[in-house]
């Protein structure tokens, strides 16, 4: 396990900005290292604004897009053309459009396809584990990043305080049920997925989130806080903007 490393940023678009520049440079590290990169992604708001940060950057053609692959820490199990599916802000901002189309993108089954919420699970796991690098020693690829955000709650992914998905590790992603954010259904990767990543970017932005990150760096029950409990095996960062700083007591 490493230890966090913390970057306040003054306001969400200092730091939607931070977190693009960043991740691109990662990506084009790991294409550099290891032939491909692997990112993993969650939504929400502050995402939405790292992908148009990532869209507006001169930086976007660094990264030889066709060389990266995209996959998803969490997906609603909602029909495919529902708002709430994860992928769809993602597309619209991001890999819909040139370069980022070039990338595999690696989307999680819906519920109106063939497959039931187990079924779709295993699924996607499976496709997962089909893109493993030589480097890769875990089921799946060892993320290069993980870009991670956290609800009022503590959870992250779709790990969820006191919630059975916080004790199981059957494989590498799990069926959720009766999540206690709607939609009821979800796919999540486990702790073990997330924590056999290279780097883990929890990222957070306003005071709703505040008393979210004071917790995780406070409690270390992972089962209590499930942001508490992940951790990239070189590298865990917060980047956080002020507002969701201040209840932090370093």
């Amino acid at each position: 396990m490493t230890d966090s490393e913390l970057i306040v940023h003054p306001d969400p678009s200092t730091l939607a900005a931070d977190v693009a520049a960043r991740c691109l440079a990662a990506l084009a590290a790991a294409i550099a290292d290891h032939g491909r990169a692997v990112l993993a992604l969650t939504a929400g708001s502050i995402m939405e604004a790292i992908w148009q940060a990532v869209a507006d950057s001169p930086d976007r053609d660094t990264v030889s897009w066709a060389d990266v692959d995209v996959v998803w820490a969490d997906e609603r199990f909602v029909p495919t053309d529902s708002p709430d599916r994860n992928v769809t802000a993602s597309e619209r901002i991001l890999f819909d459009h040139p370069p980022f189309f070039e990338a595999r993108h690696f989307i999680a089954p819906a519920a109106d396809g063939q497959l039931d919420l187990d079924q779709a699970a295993a699924s996607y796991g499976a496709d997962l584990a089909g893109i493993r690098r030589a480097s890769d020693s875990g089921p799946l690829p060892a993320f290069d990043v993980v870009l991670l955000g956290l609800g009022p709650d503590g959870h992250c992914a779709s790990l969820f305080p006191d919630h059975p998905g916080t004790r199981d590790e059957t494989q590498p992603v799990i069926a959720v049920r009766n999540s206690p954010k709607p939609p009821p259904e979800r796919l999540s990767f486990t702790f073990d997925t997330l924590n056999g990543s290279a780097e883990v970017w929890f990222v957070a932005a306003g005071e709703g989130k505040a008393d979210a990150v004071a917790l995780a760096h406070s409690e270390p029950d992972r089962t209590k806080v499930p942001s508490a409990g992940v951790h990239g095996r070189e590298r865990t960062l917060w980047l956080v903007d002020a507002d969701a700083a201040a209840k932090l007591s370093h």
